[in-house]
């Protein structure tokens, strides 16, 4: 039966004040009070409105036009009046991946972007290597970010102040790491505002830095129209083609945060469909409009890069130099598009850690990493990325052009994979999908400009960071198949303990007595109804002969990423947890004991368990808790990694109130299972 607990208990309670107690009150002061799983509203208070998902996760694909833009035109060299081209293939390349992501949000609601379709579509082994991709891609989402926010920053500060620069980087991704563990629709709330700032400061800065040069499109026409004849006669149009496809390629990080509302599905206000699809159109629209009108800007008013600022803060400051307060504008301008790409480093923390929760739920990442918070929030995924970002911010010493290159590169190859896998899908799903050729075409092409970005961009940077991503990518793909082989050589152990729910034994007279509490109880704790809990019940039958009167079993159910979707899942998960209770309080019975059972349900193990095993051994005062453990002949830290070490927490907290409990230790690597025989 599920119990409730009141807020204290005194069984075996030392100290009112002790280490717990303070450990307690700081992580409530760092990341806040926990959310109560069982509010019916849950879903509606965390969930995100367009808007809202527009700021926490079109972030990312508006504030790369900070970075992605510069590096094209830069890429030009004296050819800038390409950049006319660059304008239009740039918006029509946005349009053309986000419409092609639309439909991926239509067919995947779940979320999960690049690895699901892939996944889904291709194989598992693609899949894998998407997710890896989209892994590396979303620790590099946070230390780009934060390091063109710093650029932006310093640009308006004296020179002399660079040293300090990587040091500021630092920090903020720490202060993110902070409010990140604190849960997403509070962290999207409190930078809010500076999204707004920047949306309204860029587009004061390309209305006024395009209509106030109209007059300069004669000039600039007729400097495009000497500038491609000159071209064509000295290196002819395969050379101007090159030219200009190197400068397109060269600028795949503005393409870079395109896919994360996909990914981040499960965030969405309901309907989740029609939230995500207008959340993409929201910063499909934003992006091209922003990139097409910087690359305008940067040839109207011949913009050339000065050290020390972005090529974005001499555009502001050219264009707003003749205003009143024109450089306090132009600050204003830069720093709020600094503090955009602070906000975009939020993407990584939202959808990293969910790529990661579906991999472990898939068994190729440790399945610590689909759990859940008492904020509800991935913590371990949070702490990961954050500290992974930590790192290559330091190694790169936060070079904005060496970071986009390892980004970039990571992100074509999941745009590629997951255009190719919905080109197949619809092909192979031709008979059924309407409009299935007119889909078909748009990935076709999306797959076309994304693998050719993807390799003229290793060809071009493989010596210039090109090398790390992919040899990160290659060896968390390597190690993802090695945790998958674990898993899957552990679930083939297990099943030899399954085979015990084939033959279990009876005794031939079923206990309907209700239990006792005044007898000798044993509290066993449980995860589900497989051979692994009833060899232990055998375990403990067997060792403790003739001890115990009554049976009581204990569950949690544990709510992690996979069941938390919505009010359906969590109902279906607490029904599953009470029909194995059933039958585990059922074989009791069969085998000649009283029993009953208690549940709980929430998204921490040991958080809940203690609390409740302290209740029960105050309702049973002569009670033994027991609970099993996989051992291993030879073990050693990559399993401890991979394997929580529930029970041996739950034991010392419970052993330190003074209650008795006992670890049963079970080999997945046994034959048969011992303390039963067949009937």
């Amino acid at each position: 039966m599920p119990v409730r607990l009141p807020e204290e208990d005194t069984v075996g309670q030392k100290d009112s004040w002790n280490w717990e107690d303070i450990r307690a009150g700081a992580r409530r002061t760092i990341i806040g009070a926990k959310k109560n799983i069982d509010d019916p509203t849950i879903f509606h208070k965390i969930a995100l409105i367009p808007v809202l998902a527009w700021i926490g996760l079109g972030a990312d694909g508006v504030s790369s036009s900070s970075y992605g833009p510069p590096e094209a035109f830069l890429a030009l060299g004296e050819h800038t009046y390409l950049a006319i081209f660059l304008a239009f293939g740039t918006a029509f390349t946005v349009f053309i991946i986000s419409y092609a992501y639309t439909r991926i949000i239509e067919h995947y609601p779940g979320g999960g972007g690049g690895y699901i379709v892939a996944t889904h579509t291709i194989s598992q082994r693609a899949g894998v290597i998407s997710g890896s991709a989209l892994l590396i891609d979303y620790m590099l989402t946070i230390t780009v970010s934060i390091a063109a926010c710093a650029d932006a920053i310093f640009s308006f500060l004296p020179y002399s102040y660079q040293p300090f620069k990587l040091a500021v980087a630092c920090l903020l991704i720490v202060i993110l790491i902070e409010l990140n563990l604190r849960g997403v629709k509070e962290s999207v709330m409190t930078l809010a505002p500076i999204f707004l700032v920047f949306i309204i400061a860029h587009a004061l800065l390309l209305g006024y830095g395009i209509f106030a040069h109209a007059p300069r499109v004669a000039v600039v026409a007729a400097g495009f129209q000497s500038g491609l004849s000159y071209d064509l006669a000295t290196v002819g149009m395969i050379g101007v083609l090159a030219i200009l496809l190197r400068a397109y390629s060269l600028g795949g990080g503005t393409y870079t945060g395109i896919e994360a509302v996909a990914n981040g599905m499960q965030i969405m206000r309901e309907p989740k469909v029609r939230t995500g699809k207008r959340t993409m159109g929201y910063m499909a629209i934003s992006l091209a409009v922003l990139s097409g009108g910087l690359f305008l800007c940067y040839l109207l008013w011949n913009i050339h890069p000065v050290q020390g600022q972005t090529l974005n803060a001499v555009l502001a400051t050219q264009v707003f130099g003749g205003w009143p307060l024109g450089g306090v504008l132009a600050l204003v301008t830069i720093l709020s598009e600094g503090a955009l790409l602070f906000v975009a480093a939020q993407t990584g923390f939202i959808d990293g850690p969910r790529v990661m929760a579906n991999m472990a739920i898939d068994s190729w990442l440790p399945r610590s990493f689909a759990l859940l918070s008492e904020r509800l929030t991935m913590t371990n995924g949070i702490i990961l990325m954050g500290g992974s970002a930590l790192l290559l911010m330091i190694f790169s010493h936060g070079s904005i052009v060496f970071l986009v290159t390892m980004y970039a590169i990571n992100v074509f190859i999941t745009f590629s994979l997951s255009q190719f896998g919905m080109a197949r899908f619809f092909y192979k799903n031709r008979a059924t999908e309407t409009n299935w050729k007119r889909h078909i075409l748009i990935h076709i092409i999306g797959f076309v400009l994304c693998s050719t970005i993807l390799l003229i961009t290793i060809y071009e940077k493989i010596g210039e960071g090109g090398w790390l991503t992919l040899f990160l990518t290659a060896a968390l793909v390597g190690l993802c198949f090695l945790i998958h082989e674990h898993y899957q050589t552990i679930t083939r152990g297990l099943r030899k303990l399954d085979t015990l729910l084939e033959i279990i034994p009876t005794t031939g007279s079923k206990n309907t007595d209700p239990v006792n509490p005044h007898k000798m109880t044993a509290v066993q704790l449980v995860s589900g109804f497989h051979g692994l809990g009833v060899n232990t019940f055998y375990s403990i039958t067997k060792n403790f002969p003739g001890v115990y009167d009554n049976f009581i079993f204990v569950s949690i159910a544990v709510v992690d990423s996979g069941t938390f979707k919505g009010s359906a899942e969590m109902t279906a998960l607490s029904e599953s947890t009470r029909n194995a209770l059933d039958k585990y309080v059922n074989l009791a019975r069969e085998s000649g004991f009283a029993a009953d059972y208690r549940m709980d349900i929430g998204t921490d193990v040991v958080g809940l368990a203690v609390p409740l095993c302290k209740h029960i051994a105050q309702e049973f005062p002569n009670s033994t808790f027991f609970t099993g453990q996989i051992v291993f002949r030879h073990e050693n830290p990559f399993q401890k990694i991979l394997h929580n070490e529930t029970a041996f927490a739950i034991q010392r907290r419970l052993q330190y109130s003074g209650i008795t409990t006992v670890i049963m230790p079970i080999s997945a690597e046994k034959e048969s299972p011992p303390g039963y025989r067949s009937k």
